[in-house]
């Protein structure tokens, strides 16, 4: 016959059966936790960067495919308008800037914003844009970004303004002003993309002052050009085309390998990282363009060195073959 045992006696037999299970399922509750959360937030961002591409790869194939400047201008817009709170763009010509679209601000503040005129010298900001070529932050002071556009970021309360100007042909026909929640590397991304088809808004320039972009224009081997009005129409087409193709091209490489081109950048050797696009990119413009015309300039790489190495020319790295000769 079994001896008998008491409630508490088992009681206490479960208990310290448990209070040794108890860490061991503890620690195995807390991984499996942190593996799911892991996991959750791979996923998100997995989704947030499929979202980021699709958007902006649908955004570039809408403004390359939009009939004319003014279309491709409203739909820029509309696309830059997902990576900030506010976006307006401005057409500049005559040192003046004027007011075309904005998005994100009340029916009242578009309507006042449309055609409005803001001389350069009086928005230092924007006329440095306009000069350099390169996008400008400014602090939201009347005497640095001009009257009307600070009076609009005024009522949202925003410090900062980022100033994103479309580069067409060596010119700046308009200009993106941010400011809110921005992501300026989409934006200009989106300026850059853009710039091809709102090259009517701005009058040809020669191409020796296009050829300035860059600091090693001097350096290359390229065959010395003529001035712009010396080339033929069929000439100048061709150069046009090359340059829409050259800006398009780097800044779809600036996309669709953003992590090859940041690790190029931070290992200082771009050509190794993106070895096999360069190569077929320089390529296609060979084919394409540089033995269309022997005053042919090699587009791609200021374009290259512009985008990708921020017109440091050692970050391309030293195995890269330079400029087409």
């Amino acid at each position: 016959m079994l001896p008998s045992v008491s409630e508490s006696a088992v009681r206490e037999i479960l208990e310290a059966r448990l209070a040794n299970l108890l860490p061991d399922l503890t620690s195995a509750l807390e991984a499996h936790v942190a593996r799911e959360l892991d996991r959750a937030r791979e996923e998100a961002r997995a989704r947030s960067r499929a979202d980021l591409a699709g958007e902006l790869n649908q955004a570039a194939r809408r403004i390359r495919q939009a009939s004319n400047a003014v279309e491709a201008a409203s739909t820029l817009l509309d696309a830059a308008a997902y990576f900030a709170t506010v976006i307006a763009l401005v057409r500049v010509e005559d040192k003046v800037a004027r007011g075309m679209e904005i998005r994100g601000v009340s029916e009242e503040e578009t309507a006042s914003f449309r055609n409005a005129e803001i001389p350069l010298e009086r928005a230092p900001a924007l006329d440095e844009a306009v000069r350099t070529l390169d996008p400008v932050t400014a602090i939201a002071t009347p005497a640095e970004i001009s009257p009307p556009v600070a009076a609009l970021v005024g009522h949202s309360n925003h410090l900062r303004v980022f100033f994103y100007p479309v580069v067409a042909d060596g010119r700046v026909p308009a200009v993106l002003c941010a400011w809110g929640e921005v992501e300026g590397s989409a934006i200009e991304l989106l300026s850059q993309i853009a710039a091809g088809r709102l090259r009517d808004w701005a009058p040809p320039a020669e191409l020796v002052q296009l050829s300035k972009q860059a600091p090693l224009a001097e350096a290359t081997n390229a065959t010395e050009v003529s001035g712009w009005d010396a080339l033929s129409r069929g000439e100048q087409e061709i150069h046009l085309r090359a340059q829409r193709a050259a800006r398009v091209e780097a800044a779809e490489i600036r996309l669709y390998e953003a992590e090859a081109v940041e690790t190029g950048r931070e290992k200082r050797d771009l050509y190794d990282a993106l070895r096999l696009r360069i190569d077929a990119a320089r390529e296609e413009f060979r084919r394409h363009y540089f033995s269309a015309t022997p005053t042919m300039v090699d587009y791609l790489h200021l374009e290259l060195l512009r985008t990708l190495a921020h017109d440091d020319p050692d970050l391309l790295g030293k195995e890269y073959p330079g400029p087409l000769a």
